[in-house]
């Protein structure tokens, strides 16, 4: 049976995550050095020691994730693990799908870097401070999800911005239509309805400014056909093509992240395992809720590399 490998979007960032791998493996540290380069400042200084407010601003912390994956992915392979035999499928969620490309190969870990602080800034900047929201609906069928966001949208921007699966998904949009919303998801009956503390509207129309610039941002890098096909956030399809890869991106910024789809297809062809590689654990949990046939493992620590290699071969 196949083994995929995915990737953490972002809320599983920790003061400190990757410090362990970037002690006991030099191609580990590398990366962080490779990032810090990148962006021409000391990130790594920030993710070992904080403060926690800085790094979890979706700048920060977006790269800073991409680099904790790599510097996992980097370690398994300076102990001759090699991604395109052993692996059949990468995904991310969100910005996780940057991180499954770089170990691919489809960019480098510098470009991704520099990608995801563009694509962090961009996000940031499409919609004015206190304009846009998000919100969980846990517990509601997702037409009846849908059919709230319809009704409360009134010719401004609400709609599911996650199907993260297990009865949850998120809502985005202009601030008070993501409100009114929540409230009509409660009335439909589901458990809980939860305004989320982001900085901005992720994922909907909202951040279509964010879109236009991340299409010029990589248009303008190196891109190769990645090792392992991508399966994609918007279309929970494999992909190797490079063009297609930068279009569905550019599509990620304003679209769906479709993970509970994305993990019933992995279910669907044949992958039996499925490692989260770098910070956290979130993913795990949600391919427990979404299908309990697949296995789920970490590779976040050294102990889970040697773990994973044993496993593996």
């Amino acid at each position: 049976m196949a083994v995929a490998f995915t990737f953490p979007g972002q809320g599983s960032q920790a003061v400190g995550m990757g410090k362990d791998l970037a002690d006991a493996f030099p191609e580990a540290r590398r990366v962080f050095e490779e990032v810090d380069e990148a962006l021409g400042e000391k990130l790594s200084t920030l993710i070992w020691e904080g403060p926690e407010e800085t790094l979890t601003l979706t700048a920060n912390a977006q790269p800073a994730l991409m680099a904790v994956s790599l510097a996992a992915i980097r370690a398994l392979e300076s102990r001759g693990f090699s991604l395109r035999d052993k692996v059949a499928y990468v995904a991310g969620h969100s910005l996780g799908e940057y991180s499954a490309l770089a170990a691919a190969g489809f960019v480098s870990i510098a470009d991704a870097a520099r990608l995801l602080r563009i694509r962090g800034n961009a996000m940031q900047a499409a919609v004015p401070a206190g304009e846009g929201a998000m919100a969980a609906i846990i517990g509601l069928e997702q037409a009846d999800v849908e059919a709230a966001c319809a009704e409360a949208a009134k010719g401004s921007v609400c709609q599911v911005a996650n199907d993260n699966g297990g009865g949850q998904l998120v809502i985005s949009g202009a601030k008070a239509a993501v409100e009114l919303a929540a409230k009509l998801c409660t009335d439909k009956g589901a458990k809980r309805a939860l305004m989320l503390q982001v900085s901005a509207p992720f994922h909907s129309a909202l951040m279509a400014p964010a879109a236009s610039v991340m299409r010029d941002a990589l248009a303008k890098v190196s891109k190769s056909a990645p090792v392992v096909p991508v399966v994609s956030n918007v279309s929970v399809a494999p992909s190797s093509d490079p063009d297609e890869i930068a279009r569905r991106l550019v599509e990620q910024v304003t679209g769906r992240v479709r993970w509970r789809e994305t993990v019933e297809w992995f279910g669907a062809n044949g992958v039996s395992t499925l490692y989260e590689v770098g910070a956290g654990k979130v993913l795990s949990g949600l391919t427990r809720r979404i299908n309990r046939d697949i296995a789920t493992a970490n590779i976040g620590t050294p102990a889970d590399v040697e773990a994973a290699l044993a496993a593996l071969g």
